[in-house]
């Protein structure tokens, strides 16, 4: 096995015992990057020089028995999560020169104990997009068949850990930007209940909606890593007090005959699902019952809703939040040649010239507007038009507040079923990756492929994705385990049991 094959668990203990170092760890990983990024896009910015660097202290660290959890281990992060001193563009041009003064609490977290980062992933732009297709940097085709799509919005990190360029990485999911790509690309990836891990320096998407969580090869790297991101944090005022469980020795304590499954019929009747998707969920909840799990069947009826609730409060918030980019502040600002703007005038004078429009000395609107029609792709503008329209005066109630009162209703379905189950169990995506192009000129169609996982987000209730097999054509299957808030553990201890069989 190759050094970039390990997972962080099998990385630990070679590092440990002195088997290799983590600069021979992270130089493997750099040359996979080398050898793959030019087909796979799954890279904005690779940091080769620091990484070297980063990788060397954590050999000292080592050395000097200072040793953590992630110390040495490479990994890499989505690129809207803001690195000290590593380009962080969410895929937006109009970020092209944004070099952030600080780490995202999670990523500090990360890099405090030593962990090497070893570039920033390519993502749908500021996260807005279920296959990777809408980023200005290209899209990221999938490890398993070039022609389809890695998923989105997390699409390079799901396919950089898929393609062992990295150990692990770290992702963002508002609606399913970890879960969907991990199904896709086929490997392990994590909703975290909304509040159990910090936002701070996350770049905002929908702000009663993200969430960061890792992307792994296994479940146990997936305990490895919340153990050490999840917290409350003082910059986030959204982050639960609650202490952090034992995330490694919950995965041993969960005892499958006291498990009862929820099967939501509404996830199984929608038109979209494949045949070989729902065949092999089935047969993962089969498994389950095999090792003397109950399965119990229920109903989410506000499901049906979910979609048209995420497009609604996801754009409003997205408008507000996207409003901090003006070309001004920071970011990549656009001259434009000035062209005269004129007012009405007597018919003796007729029209007189104003202020210049546009390039230097031109008006601030034109700066705003110029900034943002190059810096943004289609999907961002959509979104902000859909959003300052649903927020305007006249409209709120009927669209956003509306919104909001739904999204209540379906976290009172979660609340209900998990009176009478642990967990329930669906397919994450309704069908595994789609061919690049399929869907990307019908944005309905791509918004559809989020149906399996908006209702998690909506009720901020954990959600992992596990792979659960492969279609005929070779492409991964995974399903999605959803609990309780805050129960990590016992979504992971089932995930586990699902990937052990």
């Amino acid at each position: 096995m190759n050094l970039n094959e390990l997972t962080i668990k099998q990385a630990r203990t070679g590092l440990d015992n002195g088997e290799f170092t983590s600069v021979d760890l992270t130089t493997v990983c750099l040359k996979r990057i080398k050898e793959c990024n030019g087909e796979l896009n799954a890279f904005i910015t690779v940091c080769e020089k620091s990484a070297l660097a980063e990788a060397k202290v954590a050999d000292e660290m080592i050395e000097n028995k200072k040793i953590k959890p992630l110390t040495g281990i490479p990994f890499c992060v989505k690129d809207a999560i803001c690195t000290v001193g590593v380009r962080s563009t969410a895929a937006a041009k109009i970020l092209d020169n944004y070099i952030p003064p600080f780490d995202a609490t999670v990523i500090k977290k990360i890099r405090e104990q030593g962990g090497v980062l070893l570039g920033k992933n390519n993502c749908d732009t500021f996260g807005h997009g279920a296959s990777n297709e809408n980023s200005m940097y290209g899209p990221v085709p999938n490890p398993h068949d070039l022609t389809k799509v890695s998923g989105g919005s997390s699409g390079g990190s799901a396919a950089a850990v898929a393609d062992n360029m990295c150990i692990f990485s770290i992702g963002e999911d508002t609606g399913g930007s970890i879960r969907q790509p991990a199904s896709f690309c086929g490997v392990v990836g994590l909703r975290p209940s909304y509040g159990r891990n910090s936002r701070y320096g996350i770049m905002p998407m929908a702000s009663s909606l993200d969430t960061v969580g890792p992307i792994t090869k296994t479940v146990e790297d997936m305990a490895v890593v919340m153990q050490e991101i999840a917290g409350c944090d003082g910059r986030d005022a959204t982050t639960v007090p609650d202490d952090v469980p034992d995330y490694e020795k919950e995965l041993g304590k969960i005892d499958l005959k006291k498990l009862t499954v929820g099967v939501p019929k509404e996830y199984f009747e929608v038109d979209a699902l494949d045949p070989e998707v729902k065949s092999a969920t089935l047969a993962a909840i089969e498994k389950l019952k095999q090792a003397g799990a109950t399965i119990k069947e229920v109903s989410l009826p506000m499901t049906k809703y979910a979609i048209a609730v995420y497009y609604i409060v996801v754009p409003c918030e997205d408008s507000s939040n996207l409003g901090r980019l003006d070309g001004v502040r920071y970011g990549v600002r656009v001259d434009t040649p000035p062209t005269p703007s004129y007012q009405e005038g007597d018919s003796d004078t007729g029209n007189i010239p104003l202020l210049s429009r546009g390039g230097r000395g031109g008006s601030l609107y034109d700066l705003y507007a110029n900034s943002r029609d190059q810096g943004f792709p289609e999907e961002v503008k959509r979104r902000i038009l859909i959003g300052t329209y649903a927020l305007s005066a006249g409209y709120y109630d009927a669209y956003y507040k509306k919104a909001q009162k739904v999204r209540t209703l379906i976290i009172q379905d979660f609340e209900k079923a998990f009176k009478k189950v642990d967990v329930l169990i669906t397919p994450t995506s309704p069908f595994p990756a789609f061919a690049l192009g399929e869907k990307s000129f019908d944005p309905l169609q791509m918004y559809l492929a989020d149906i399996m996982l908006a209702p998690a987000s909506l009720a901020g209730v954990p959600a992992l994705s596990v792979p659960a097999g492969m279609s005929k054509s070779g492409l991964p299957i995974g399903v999605q385990i959803i609990g309780p808030r805050l129960s990590e553990g016992l979504v992971m201890g089932v995930g586990e049991a699902i990937e052990k069989n």
